[in-house]
């Protein structure tokens, strides 16, 4: 069970995407095809506020189905014959007031008033006129003719009992409550009218009693704080003894004063007041309630009321536009049509005008929205047959008309030609005409135009792009082809503006050709413009495809934007680019391209390509081999120092144990002899005599010096532990490393702050303390001053040599491809012009025989590039370099030695 509602919640959330995707791109279709503005042109032709609100907001009613759809035709066409029965007294529907706002108050327990109740029985009032207005031209001529307009208010309940009632309660002419709206009501209003007769009468005895004794200048008689009461001079209220005084004027002289006698019948008249009021509401509270039980029979009266409007209004734009009766083919009358004849057409729309630009012309001009005036309109019945009216006024010919005929089985039509050459405006056409029969409009057109119903019209027109969401030109338009695919259905009508468009042309052409073959089989029809000449090949292929293409003057060099059927177009850019005076030399040029992509030479270019294509994959695999035996010889290398570098301090204190041993021995050795020595003096010295004993002394220091002489060490020891421990290295000195086997490196960097060292050892850079640098000998010190000189002489004199035996030299020795790689790249930008001659110093070094050295110094300020050339000519590896070339800024290649 569990799984089962998964399921069924995984479906209905699919469901509920595809639906609220279907509405956004239906939305989006009919904006891109401006259905809006359509609309616009025709609210004017409404009568009531709603239906005008309707078609200015494009939310007229559209057939979900055909047999919806025709039926908004055939209310058109009966409209249509409906103004012309009417034609000398027309239909009034503006009488008809929107009281949406009424009910609702109704029904949410709000009292209404007098006005409101008015509103609702003048617009019950007025529906049933209409209703029995139409009634009446139906007896008087065909009844078929105005069934459709009939249907629409048959079943609806004009309320004329309620309708009545309110009439019989209220005067709508004076907005009042008719005393005989209830029997308590009639008897208040009597006892109140004998009640104020007699209030009356008494207040005037009192006022002119006031008069006559000089208390006012006139008889007054007023109302005040809803008591009735007479006025009075402040220096003269005596006159009314008794009496309350009810207010006073601004000045103050005057008083206003009820007389003792008229207490009880003000007192009678206010409670009258209010008793009569009470009924009253109590009157417009029935109403209210019968009026919102009624709420939901008046509101879809209300609907069919504007449905009446709308397909008066359609009426009135097909009269305007000198439209025609579309008709809505399905499948199965197609099939059986094609069964019996050859080249049917399922769509057959001739002398078709875009109805904005009409619109827009036809609005600029003096008869616009002439009342009541018939055009040559085409009615169509529900049989099929049409009925012509016959009209004196004259078809526009602009905006230019096109045909528009797609055989039946044809299910991708494909137009090309020139650019500003009709052909998106012609898509648009076509959408539009599609929407305008699905509700019910006719289309300016010629004789019986022909088309199926489509449940979709889904168009990708236009520049898709959006810097909000990210998506360019291409991205925005392939987005938008993969939601249109995804909801297309086998009834769908889809519309592609440049398809392809906005990426490699031949991966746009394979891309679109994809498309298309997915488009035929899962569509009604696809119609899509394109400047790929690949796609109209695609009907050699298969019948279900068809080109068209727009016609394109060559006398006038302008576009006559007539549909070429089963032709294929040129964008004619060359023609174009010539009229607008483009260089003779750049057109001849282009042409010569064009002539190179011939389709015949195709096939020449492809072998030169793939011919280049093998010498390149020829000259990667022995560029390949070398990198690999380059690799085999590293890893060699490599392994040898990593031996060499296993156990090196087990070997370094088995060194020193060694040489330890051997100077002991040495050592020895030494006191030995010595001790010979002096022992052979000693004995000398008991048997000489005094003149002797010199020259046994001198003999004796001369063998002891010999020794010592003979066991001195030699310059490789020069340097003892405690001369190490006070060693400072300099920049730019070799030195031996004690971690590397005394290997020979380059003082690169000495630290002051603390006792470590930068040295640089082949590509390695690696900073040790100072404990394990050891300086070279004086003698290997001369040696590498005296190579460094012969190798400069070497140097100055290769720079002196001419120019022929340079280019003798380098002939004979090849260098490799010059391929630019991370290992013999050095980048020098960003540095110091210090740091970057010990970058390139260490790099030319690191590099092996007859190998090159691409050297990047960027183009800045030039003063790294200037130090850097002037290495290079200075250097002894360097045997030549080049400087940067056009394809190749900011970089210089070096050849090395």
């Amino acid at each position: 069970p569990f799984r089962h509602k998964l399921i069924c919640s995984l479906a209905n959330s699919a469901d509920q995407r595809s639906s609220e995707l279907v509405t956004t791109l239906q939305s989006e279709t009919l904006k891109t095809l401006e259905w809006p503005s359509l609309c616009n042109y025709l609210s004017p032709f409404t009568s009531t506020s709603m239906a005008f609100s309707l078609s200015k907001a494009a939310a007229i009613p559209v057939g979900q189905s055909r047999e919806e759809s025709q039926k908004l035709l055939d209310q058109t066409t009966s409209a249509l014959h409906a103004l012309e029965a009417l034609k000398l007294e027309p239909l009034d529907l503006s009488v008809i007031e929107d009281v949406s706002e009424i009910l609702h108050s109704a029904a949410s327990g709000q009292v209404l008033t007098v006005r409101e109740l008015c509103r609702v029985r003048r617009m019950l009032g007025a529906a049933r006129a209409v209703s029995e207005k139409l009634a009446a031209i139906a007896e008087g001529g065909s009844l078929e003719r105005y069934t459709p307009l009939l249907e629409i208010l048959q079943g609806c309940n004009f309320q004329l009992e309620l309708e009545r009632k309110i009439g019989f309660c209220i005067d709508c002419s004076l907005s009042t409550i008719l005393g005989r709206a209830s029997e308590e009501l009639e008897l208040i209003r009597e006892e109140r009218k004998r009640n104020m007769e007699n209030l009356d009468s008494l207040l005037k005895e009192v006022s002119v009693s006031i008069f006559q004794a000089g208390g006012i200048d006139k008889p007054l008689i007023t109302k005040r704080r809803s008591r009735m009461c007479v006025g009075v001079k402040a220096t003269h209220k005596y006159l009314i003894p008794g009496g309350v005084v009810l207010n006073v004027s601004s000045s103050g002289a005057t008083y206003f004063m009820e007389p003792k006698e008229a207490v009880e019948l003000n007192n009678m008249e206010v409670k009258l007041s209010n008793s009569e009021k009470a009924e009253e509401m109590a009157i417009l509270s029935l109403l209210t309630s019968e009026i919102a039980e009624s709420e939901a029979e008046i509101k879809y009266l209300l609907d069919r009321l504007i449905e009446v409007d709308l397909a008066f209004a359609r009426a009135a734009y097909a009269q305007w536009v000198n439209g025609v009766c579309p008709i809505l083919s399905s499948k199965e009358s197609e099939m059986l049509i094609s069964n019996g004849a050859d080249n049917v057409l399922s769509i057959d729309i001739e002398g078709m005008q875009h109805p904005l630009l009409l619109g827009s012309f036809l609005s600029n001009s003096t008869d616009f929205i002439t009342s009541n005036s018939i055009g040559p309109s085409v009615l169509g019945n529900k049989s099929g047959e049409m009925t012509p009216i016959k009209s004196s006024k004259v078809v526009s010919n602009f905006p230019i008309p096109i045909d528009i005929k797609v055989q039946c089985g044809t299910r991708v039509v494909i137009i090309s030609g020139p650019n500003t050459g009709g052909k998106t405006a012609s898509m648009k056409t076509l959408g539009l005409a599609s929407i305008m029969s699905k509700a019910g409009m006719y289309l300016p057109a010629k004789k019986q135009p022909r088309l199926p119903w489509f449940d979709l019209v889904l168009a990708d027109i236009g520049d898709s792009q959006s810097l909000e969401q990210s998506l360019s030109t291409f991205s925005g338009h392939i987005s938008q082809i993969c939601e249109i695919l995804e909801v297309a259905s086998k009834e769908s009508l889809v519309l592609i503006d440049e398809i392809g468009s906005g990426t490699d042309p031949s991966e746009g052409v394979a891309l679109s050709t994809s498309i298309l073959q997915y488009l035929k089989n899962r569509v009604n029809l696809a119609f899509v413009t394109t400047h790929y000449a690949d796609l109209s090949r695609l009907k050699e292929m298969d019948p279900q495809y068809e080109n068209a293409a727009m016609e394109f003057s060559l006398e006038t060099l302008q576009p006559t934007y007539q549909i070429l059927w089963g032709r294929t177009g040129d964008s004619n850019a060359l023609t174009i680019a010539k009229s607008i005076g483009f260089d003779g030399n750049i057109i001849e040029r282009a042409k010569m391209w064009v002539e190179s992509l011939m389709p015949e030479k195709q096939q020449e270019r492809k072998g030169v390509l793939q011919q280049s294509l093998m010498e390149e994959r020829n000259r990667l695999e022995a560029q390949f081999k070398r990198a690999e035996s380059l690799h085999a010889e590293i890893m060699k290398l490599y392994h040898e120092v990593r031996s060499e570098a296993v156990n090196l301090e087990e070997r370094e204190r088995a060194l020193r144990v060694k040489e330890t041993q051997k100077v002991e021995q040495e050592l020895n050795a030494a006191k030995s002899q010595i001790e010979t020595v002096v022992q052979e003096f000693e004995n000398q010295l008991q048997t000489a005599n005094s003149e002797e004993f010199n020259s046994l002394v001198k003999k004796s220091e001369s063998a002891i010096n010999s020794i010592l002489k003979a066991h001195q060490p030699g310059d490789s020891f020069s340097f003892t532990e405690t001369d190490t421990s006070s060693y400072q290295p300099v920049s730019g000195e070799q030195v031996h490393l004690k971690g590397l086997g005394n290997k020979l490196a380059t003082v690169v960097a000495a630290s002051e702050d603390d006792d470590t060292v930068l040295v640089q050892y082949g590509k390695i850079r690696v900073r040790v303390e100072k404990s394990n640098v050891r300086p070279i000998s004086s003698s290997q010190r001369n040696n590498a001053i005296s190579s460094l000189q012969s190798f400069e002489r070497q140097g100055e004199q290769s720079r002196e040599a001419p120019s022929n035996s340079d280019a003798t030299e380098s002939g004979a020795i090849t260098y490799g491809p010059l391929i630019q790689t991370s290992k013999n790249t050095v980048d020098l930008r960003g540095m110091r012009v210090e740091e970057a001659e010990i970058q390139l110093d260490m790099a030319i070094a690191a590099r092996g025989s007859n190998s090159v050295l691409f050297i990047v110094h960027g183009m800045g300020t030039g003063v790294i590039k200037e130090r850097a050339l002037e290495m290079l000519r200075n250097h002894p590896r360097v045997m030549k370099y080049e400087q940067e070339n056009p394809l190749n800024y900011g970089c210089t290649v070096a050849y090395i030695k």
